[in-house]
């Protein structure tokens, strides 16, 4: 059964570990991700973009295949089905189908209409018992065709969301989604520090947690990250194995078209940068 991801990230908060999100894009996708979960004992947060969802010919659809995926392959860890970056249309489309988190991306608004929108989607979830993200700052990188340098947030902004009864935060600390450049400065670790001491004990969230070194990742979960979302590795380990199995002529031997061979190299890649991840964050054996 789907869960809020508020006592996952309340543990993880309390605990010094974070509980990956890993976003969805298809059936392989999600089965690697909960085999995972389960394997080693982890609670795990499923994401999805307004793209994926689409993709997925809609949230209805998305939410059928996870939770007959839970009961089918028998997963007892908690997980939560997490819309992410949702607008505010989206994010009611995903109350609606029962998704059992949302984040609404508020950011690109004035303050005001940000706080407005959130406080009413905040009510609606603590009436159905679901977790709330909020965003303040913009992350960088491209999401869904919304191209940011990687702010850093106002800490005093941080606190004004927070207040309004979300579940978690995300902060931009000079985050980016997708590949890092190569001149990227870094995370703000003090503009984090600063974000935690106005927050107290809320979950904060890492955005685009692909590509960040390993000793940045654990010092910011112990600054207070609970939550850190992962795609861009998950796609570039399942198209590179993908590529290998293509180009060793495997897909030309025996039944070796057939979907299911040709997209099992790249299912079991993306089990091993999930289960790396998960290592790194400290979830293991968690659940």
């Amino acid at each position: 059964m789907l869960v809020s991801a508020e006592e996952m990230l309340t543990k993880a908060k309390a605990g010094k570990y974070a509980v990956g999100q890993f976003n969805i894009n298809n059936l392989e996708w999600t089965k690697a991700i909960l085999l995972t979960a389960q394997e080693l004992n982890s609670p795990v947060i499923l994401g999805v973009s307004e793209g994926a969802g689409k993709y997925m010919c809609g949230y209805k659809t998305v939410v059928g295949m996870v939770n007959g995926m839970l009961e089918e392959l028998g997963i007892t860890v908690p997980v939560a089905l997490h819309l992410d970056h949702g607008s505010y249309e989206g994010a009611k489309a995903c109350i609606e189908a029962g998704f059992s988190s949302i984040m609404f991306d508020g950011s690109h608004y004035p303050i005001e209409e940000n706080v407005a929108k959130t406080k009413e989607l905040v009510a609606i979830c603590k009436e159905k018992g679901m977790s709330i993200e909020a965003e303040v700052g913009s992350i960088g990188g491209e999401e869904d065709g919304v191209v940011g340098a990687g702010e850093c947030a106002d800490p005093d902004e941080c606190k004004m969301i927070a207040d309004l009864g979300v579940t978690m935060l995300a902060a931009g600390i000079g985050n980016i989604h997708g590949k890092y450049p190569e001149n990227w400065a870094g995370l703000s670790f003090e503009t984090l520090d600063a974000v935690q001491q106005k927050t107290g004990t809320m979950p904060l969230v890492l955005h685009g947690g692909t590509g960040i070194p390993a000793d940045m990742i654990k010092k910011a979960i112990s600054l207070g990250v609970s939550k850190i979302n992962v795609n861009t590795e998950c796609q570039l380990s399942f198209q590179e194995a993908t590529r290998k199995y293509i180009e060793a002529g495997k897909d030309k031997e025996g039944k070796g078209f057939d979907p299911r061979k040709l997209l099992a190299p790249g299912t079991e890649a993306i089990k091993e940068t999930v289960k790396e991840k998960m290592e790194l964050f400290g979830s293991v054996g968690k659940a």
